[in-house]
């Protein structure tokens, strides 16, 4: 049963309609919790109140309405709901149901971040990396990727890993940063595990390994990385870490050239 279907039956259950008037279905519940729902987040339940901004923001149950998911993230947010304050922030960083406002989605993301939400602290970062909304700040923008990653979320781990591999707000360090993208590919990312390849074919951070460069290649490309596919297909023009085969060479070359990757439908003429 999904979070929102609870939260509905929390709310009849406050208001004493019991479980035989829910029906077994979600439909039925819903039609019978709706005005239930409402009157409790109008109410004040901050939880209610940002399951129907949810609701609204991707229609689900009701017809999408951004300026209405906006009003019920807000009245969450106002309480210090942390997902409601970070939904906000996302809003207001792309102009959904409000006007596109930078300084406000980072006031957002802070309040959140500052509760401990990783999503909210990897955007924030964003926001301090690419200077929106506030003045750009390598510095600061390592500080909440840092925090995010050390969560476990995988975006920041790379985007971490890539401010340390080009050295932006702290000394180039190919070691570290190869540590940040292992962390990431080890969790299925497929931009860290191109990532990996690339620093294992150049030596980067590591000794120089084809194999492994391939190794990881392939498990980016496996999962449609048109970059790694490319890759791929040159180590395989050119046998290294694996033996010279131009067939599997072309065979990736046209995976890469499928995926948009202009450079591989050139490679892929070439071998014609």
């Amino acid at each position: 049963m999904n979070t929102l279907l609870k939260k509905m039956m929390v709310a009849l259950l406050a208001l004493g309609i019991g479980q035989a008037a829910w029906a077994d279905d979600a439909l039925n519940v819903g039609e019978v919790a709706q005005k239930e729902m409402l009157q409790l987040a109008e109410a004040g339940d901050a939880e209610l109140q940002f399951s129907l901004g949810v609701m609204y923001e991707h229609g689900e149950g009701v017809r999408q309405d951004y300026v209405e998911a906006v009003r019920w993230y807000r009245k969450a947010a106002e309480q210090g709901d942390a997902e409601a304050q970070y939904n906000l922030g996302v809003m207001y960083e792309q102009g959904k149901g409000v006007r596109q406002d930078y300084v406000e989605a980072v006031r957002w993301y802070r309040k959140a971040a500052e509760q401990g939400d990783s999503d909210a602290q990897y955007n924030l970062g964003g926001m301090y990396y690419g200077g929106k909304g506030v003045r750009q700040d390598y510095a600061k923008a390592m500080q909440w990727y840092r925090k995010a990653a050390e969560q476990g979320d995988t975006y920041a781990q790379i985007s971490l890993g890539l401010m340390y591999e080009k050295g932006q707000g702290v000394r180039q360090n190919y070691k570290e940063a190869i540590n940040l993208y292992r962390k990431a590919a080890e969790q299925g990312e497929s931009i860290a595990q191109h990532n990996l390849g690339v620093m294992y074919k150049k030596g980067q951070g590591v000794r120089q390994d084809y194999a492994k460069a391939v190794r990881w290649y392939r498990k980016a490309a496996e999962q449609g990385q048109a970059e790694s596919q490319y890759n791929l297909g040159l180590m395989y023009e050119e046998g290294q870490g694996v033996p010279k085969n131009r067939k599997v060479a072309k065979e990736w070359y046209k995976k890469a050239c499928d995926n948009g990757l202009q450079q591989s439908c050139d490679a892929y003429r070439t071998l014609d």
